[in-house]
């Protein structure tokens, strides 16, 4: 099952990417890990640039046991790194519209918009988490670094 949830996490990135009007050479994956109350399941995000903000293009597999359905999840940029983020989040990807789509293989595909250059993010120190919703607790199920 892993290995069909993980197929359609790449076909999901790859389709995402080949829709898009940015070059390839602007398109950053990002490598999420999952923490150890969300072990076992995968995201992966794209991160583009969009003007003078950055557009994030998640497929994420499952998520923790006992979720409110359908599930909701919220996404910050950190200054630091996962072993030590900041005190708050230098960016909340939240007040802006997010799209959510559900397919057979348990994945939700869903995007997000930070208000900062993609070049700002690469170059400074940065993490990328995921949260559950406030109804399901807010824990943090992910965790990338963006440069």
């Amino acid at each position: 099952m892993k290995i069909v949830s993980s197929l359609a996490l790449v076909v999901a990135a790859g389709w995402l990417s080949g829709c898009s009007t940015v070059p390839d050479s602007q398109i950053t994956n990002i490598p999420l890990h999952a923490t150890s109350v969300n072990a076992g399941n995968i995201a992966r995000p794209i991160m583009m640039p969009k003007g003078n903000a950055t557009e994030f293009w998640f497929a994420v597999s499952g998520e923790t046991m006992g979720s409110a359905l359908p599930g909701r999840l919220t996404a910050y940029i950190y200054p630091g790194s996962c072993a030590n983020l900041g005190a708050k989040p230098a960016y909340d990807l939240n007040d802006g519209p997010n799209a959510r789509f559900y397919s057979s293989a348990s994945m939700q595909y869903f995007w997000k918009s930070a208000p900062v250059a993609v070049e700002t993010l690469r170059a400074g120190s940065y993490a990328l988490v995921v949260r559950e919703s406030p109804a399901d607790g807010r824990q943090s199920i992910y965790c990338g670094k963006l440069s």
